[in-house]
């Protein structure tokens, strides 16, 4: 059988749900890194193919599916480790967004974050970061990806950080879960983010979109998603185009709109009517 090679091609790009980071999108198969750095945290996710690195005088083979986690200031290295080449997809955290996340998960100041050399390979967290990473990078929805991005990072650090921050207790809070949902109500196509909800509340970013998920049974992004298809059904009712309910309820665009709606009731707006 044989393997499609991939083109070297490679897409730098940032986000303003990331002050300070660079993300990038690529496949490669004739480039080598040479011995290199990063100030921040590198987090890639290899989706397919595999790569090869020198990390800390050892040789490492990353492979689809697995997070080769590079700490800020390390040296290293990167080239094809097979005939096809890799294509990944990569964080580049500035320290201090880590550090915050850390902070936040623990209520309290820690430690610097430091990763081991080994490679991790934990199918779920490889899921979450590659869902945040695609979420950010089509940006449509920035409440969701803000939820995705921290839900990743804070499941990296409680599970493979060298220094892994306790997670602070909150108790049941109905108050503050209904002023949350005022919030993400008083206007449905308001941007919104998840550091406005917890200021309203006075909790951290982590926590109040952890207290309303679990009191909600969904996270803050898709409750108010629910909430937008539940009013636009009227409309949809009254023989308003997809296209302008889908504006009027807050969606990027219409295939957001369908997209989320298909979900929700199984058949696109229009069949729906």
């Amino acid at each position: 059988m044989t393997t499609t090679r991939f083109e070297d091609s490679a897409r730098y790009w940032r986000s303003p749900l990331v002050p300070g980071g660079d993300m990038v999108t690529a496949q490669y198969h004739d480039h080598a890194f040479s011995p290199h750095w990063h100030d921040a945290y590198t987090i890639p996710v290899i989706e397919a193919g595999a790569e090869r690195y020198e990390y800390r005088g050892s040789s490492f083979v990353a492979e689809a599916g697995s997070l080769p986690i590079i700490n800020p200031g390390e040296v290293h290295t990167g080239s094809r480790a097979v005939e096809a080449g890799w294509r990944y997809r990569v964080f580049y955290l500035p320290v201090d967004f880590v550090q915050a996340v850390a902070d936040d998960l623990s209520g309290c100041a820690q430690p610097m974050q430091w990763f081991s050399t080994n490679i991790v390979r934990d199918a779920d967290l490889t899921r979450r970061v590659w869902l945040a990473h695609h979420a950010l990078e089509a940006g449509h929805d920035p409440l969701a990806a803000e939820h995705a991005l921290l839900d990743a990072v804070s499941t990296l650090l409680v599970r493979h950080a060298g220094h892994r921050p306790p997670i602070e207790r909150i108790g049941t809070d109905t108050v503050r879960v209904e002023v949350m949902k005022a919030r993400l109500v008083d206007d449905l196509t308001a941007p919104l983010s998840l550091a406005d909800l917890a200021r309203a509340v006075g909790l951290s970013t982590f926590h109040a979109a952890r207290l309303f998920t679990r009191e909600v049974g969904l996270a803050p992004h898709a409750w108010r998603n629910q909430m937008r298809l539940s009013r636009a059904l009227g409309a949809l009712r009254a023989g308003v185009s997809a296209t302008d309910v889908a504006a009027a309820s807050g969606f990027t665009d219409q295939s957001h709109f369908t997209r989320h709606f298909k979900k929700a009731f199984g058949v696109p707006p229009g069949r729906w009517r």
